[in-house]
């Protein structure tokens, strides 16, 4: 293990008890989640390839998650995740404001999940994808960059994640951002990491 104090080495607190933020109140979550504490470098080259068993957990939870499928008479208004959603649409400074915004929802969701069948498989995809999002916030936000203007779409692609716990019900939720895990993880991921291949 390297010296930390050279800065490449992540230090990860997994924290047993946590208070996940929402647009109205903070909800307990009884769940392990990962704090980074080393936010101030960009490191998403990390992320080019997830390793087998970090993705086959996502597998399991998403498997998981279908067995439980939607009463038949349950109408989903507005999905967050719309068919036309391609990170290949924004410009690539955008790309990763959205898959932050994409992750943030994710994680909100899947943390307020009560089931506690649901609570071992949702362990290690929670941990992971908190991990992302924390490396995240330095290559989206740092103190060198001037904040630009949002393009048209990318305004209301985050309107729209914004504005989906007011317009779709928990189990919708759950049922979108389960569907869109691996979009997330293969695709809108590899886009951030990968620009120059992802064209």
């Amino acid at each position: 293990m390297e010296d930390p104090a050279g800065g490449s080495m992540l230090l990860l607190l997994m924290v047993v008890f946590v208070t996940v933020p929402t647009r109205t109140r903070a909800v307990p979550v009884d769940r392990t989640h990962c704090i980074s504490l080393d936010t101030r470098k960009c490191h998403r080259a990390q992320f080019q390839s997830l390793p087998t068993q970090e993705l086959q957990a996502f597998k399991t939870a998403k498997d998981a998650f279908e067995k439980q499928l939607l009463p038949k008479n349950t109408v989903c208004r507005a999905r967050p995740f719309p068919r036309t959603w391609d990170l290949r649409q924004l410009q690539v400074w955008e790309r990763p404001v959205a898959l932050q915004a994409e992750l943030a929802l994710t994680l909100e969701v899947l943390g307020n999940v009560t089931d506690p069948a649901l609570e071992d498989v949702l362990e290690k995809p929670l941990s992971t994808l908190c991990h992302i999002h924390a490396q995240l916030q330095a290559c989206v936000s740092p103190a060198s960059l001037i904040p630009r203007p949002h393009s048209p779409r990318l305004s209301h692609w985050l309107q729209r994640l914004n504005q989906a716990f007011k317009k779709e019900s928990p189990g919708c939720l759950q049922n979108s951002v389960t569907l869109n895990l691996f979009r997330l993880l293969t695709g809108d991921l590899r886009c951030v990491v990968r620009a120059d291949l992802c064209t």
